[in-house]
């Protein structure tokens, strides 16, 4: 659905919030910086990199941003030292233009959450909405939000705007936020209202398929880069894009880092249809699950860069 500026600003002042992509009257610029990168081998060029992702923020004139800068096996770059020159580069544009910038250098070894894919990651999103989604989903959702209240001194420390964003996904209200949305973006009432109870609206892949482990123990990883390339070549994704996409695609992890598991036990259920799911590809889904005696866990949120103003480089989220 698409909507005028006039109308996005009219739903950010009765709402408060408002998704939308870019498109050849929002944010131009963006596309065509991207299709340089592509056709220039430059898609890892810092410059180029931070005007495509700042040009978007600053067209919205944003007063305080934080972003979330991924590093690990399933992220741009693979280790942390890149992300952060990357995080402190965006940092420093987003400072100069006048935007309070922070960005949060966040673990993505492991898929975060529990499911992938399109239409699953929406209903876990809803699910989070409720105060009852995955730990690490909350984790990075708090730590993001807790930040962006401090910096907009909507909250007095970090601690309490953890609070606060723990409080409004367990009284409802971040929901019903959601749902207020969905309607003025064109959802109807009644689907809006079945889809954050947790009822059918969107569309379930017609084939699920279940692996189980081929060993007990506890789970040490779940290498997020095999995930993702199956998903994409059962329709996930896309190469170009006018491509369709299968929004009813993805993984449901019924195991995940940290758990104990038996051999046997059902460990992940694949969503598909058309292309069916192949043996070579849970092969390599059942190689992506590493079982050992114990697992090394850390906080998802390893590092936060901030201007000097803000306050120390370098602190996590509070634990």
């Amino acid at each position: 659905m698409s909507f005028s500026c006039l109308q996005m600003k009219d739903i950010l002042k009765t709402v408060g919030c408002c998704i939308v992509g870019q498109t050849a009257d929002l944010v131009p610029a963006d596309k065509k910086l991207y299709a340089i990168r592509d056709v220039t081998s430059t898609v890892d060029s810092l410059p180029l990199i931070a005007a495509s992702i700042i040009s978007k923020k600053g067209a919205e004139s944003l007063n305080a941003l934080i972003l979330d800068v991924k590093y690990g096996e399933g992220a741009l770059y693979k280790e942390i030292h890149g992300a952060r020159e990357l995080a402190q580069y965006l940092v420093d544009v987003g400072n100069h233009l006048g935007i309070q910038t922070a960005a949060a250098l966040s673990r993505m070894d492991n898929p975060i959450g529990r499911c992938v894919g399109n239409s699953l990651e929406v209903i876990e999103s809803i699910e989070c909405l409720k105060g009852k989604g995955p730990k690490d989903l909350e984790e990075l959702v708090t730590c993001l939000g807790s930040h962006l209240l401090h910096m907009c001194r909507k909250a007095e420390s970090l601690k309490a705007g953890e609070k606060a964003i723990k409080d409004v996904l367990k009284d409802g209200s971040a929901l019903a936020k959601f749902q207020a949305m969905l309607v003025a973006q064109g959802v109807t009432t009644d689907k809006a209202k079945d889809m954050c109870q947790g009822k059918e609206v969107l569309t379930r892949a017609k084939k699920q398929e279940e692996l189980k482990a081929q060993a007990g123990g506890v789970v040490q990883a779940i290498h997020s880069l095999p995930v993702a390339e199956v998903l994409h070549e059962l329709g996930a994704g896309r190469n170009q894009p006018d491509q369709p996409i299968n929004w009813s695609v993805g993984i449901e992890l019924l195991k995940t880092v940290g758990d104990k598991i038996n051999k046997g036990d059902p460990w992940i259920r694949i969503h598909f249809e058309n292309p069916p799911l192949s043996e070579k590809q849970m092969s390599r889904l059942q190689k992506s699950l590493v079982i050992g005696e114990k697992a090394q866990e850390g906080p998802l949120v390893t590092e936060i860069i901030q201007t000097q103003s803000q306050g120390e480089k370098g602190h996590s989220c509070p634990p």
